[in-house]
């Protein structure tokens, strides 16, 4: 019996339930991996969220990022030391800087070309820009400006514009551009290509075109000294003008004194006389009636 009583007091060497399972578990792929990386990685996670949640860590970061990204920006080969603008004369380059003030030098990490380029854009004189950063520190500015072609007569003043209509700048005299011709009415600036092409037709005229007069938006008024006008019909009106220039050369017709003369109907032009003349010529009339 003795025998027997030891085999029965021996421990089982079968595993337990819980002991089973945890082996079973321990055979997955996914829970070894949980095991091995989910958990350390989930544990560094909360310490380093613990530790970037306080505020003097976040501060002592943004300090360090600074530093380190002022150091870059501040080396010398980033640093912009003047500006350079081509194209312009003196007085518009300085009216570009007045509108771009910048405090030399710069770091290139602070500039913004394409808002530079909008800030230009938006000056009257200029039609096209360009702005970039060339090597050696230098900030170049390449500006093609409007032409101005004709003097814009606004009840404002006088404005330049130039070939699209577009406003360059105003003027305080005529005297200021003689070379340019005047314009004048509702409508002129937007049709400056005609009114160049009748001031290049009337180019026999010389010094006695004084200007173009638009009226209605629909038609041109020539304006001459001695306050005389040729008024144009709305179509082909270059070439009326050109007809009453070829009769002025034969009959010198704009050499007396008359008012106007109005094209606006083609086939029937009319010849307005001034007061005076009109008075003269009633008094001839009437002195070669009271002769017959």
């Amino acid at each position: 019996m003795q025998p027997l009583n030891r085999r029965a007091n021996k421990a089982d060497p079968a595993p337990s339930r819980w002991s089973w399972r945890m082996q079973r578990l321990m055979l997955t792929p996914l829970f070894r991996l949980t095991v091995r990386a989910g958990v350390p990685f989930a544990l560094s996670l909360g310490v380093a969220t613990w530790w970037l949640s306080d505020p003097n860590t976040q501060q002592a970061i943004q300090d360090t990022v600074a530093e380190a990204r002022a150091s870059i920006e501040q080396r010398p080969e980033f640093m912009v030391n003047l500006m350079a603008i081509d194209g312009v004369d003196e007085g518009l380059a300085q009216d570009i800087r007045a509108a771009i003030p910048l405090d030399f030098p710069v770091s290139s990490f602070d500039l913004d070309p394409a808002a530079m380029r909008a800030q230009i854009m938006d000056m009257a004189p200029v039609r096209e820009a360009s702005v970039r950063i060339r090597p050696g520190g230098v900030l170049q500015v390449d500006v093609t400006p409007r032409v101005p072609v004709a003097i814009w007569r606004r009840p404002e003043g006088l404005t330049l514009i130039d070939a699209s209509g577009a406003l360059v700048k105003p003027i305080a005299r005529r005297i200021a551009r003689p070379d340019l011709p005047v314009i004048a009415g509702e409508g002129a600036a937007e049709q400056v290509d005609q009114a160049l092409a009748l001031v290049s037709a009337g180019a026999p005229l010389g010094d006695r075109l004084r200007g173009l007069v638009r009226l209605g938006d629909r038609r041109w008024d020539v304006v001459l000294d001695r306050n005389q006008r040729i008024m144009l019909p709305e179509a082909d009106a270059v070439q009326a003008l050109e007809r009453v220039i070829a009769l002025n050369g034969v009959d010198e017709v704009l050499h007396r004194d008359i008012a106007s003369i109005d094209l606006r109907l083609p086939h029937r032009p009319t010849v307005r006389m001034n007061s005076t003349a009109t008075e003269e010529w009633w008094r001839i009339r009437q002195l070669n009636s009271g002769t017959e």
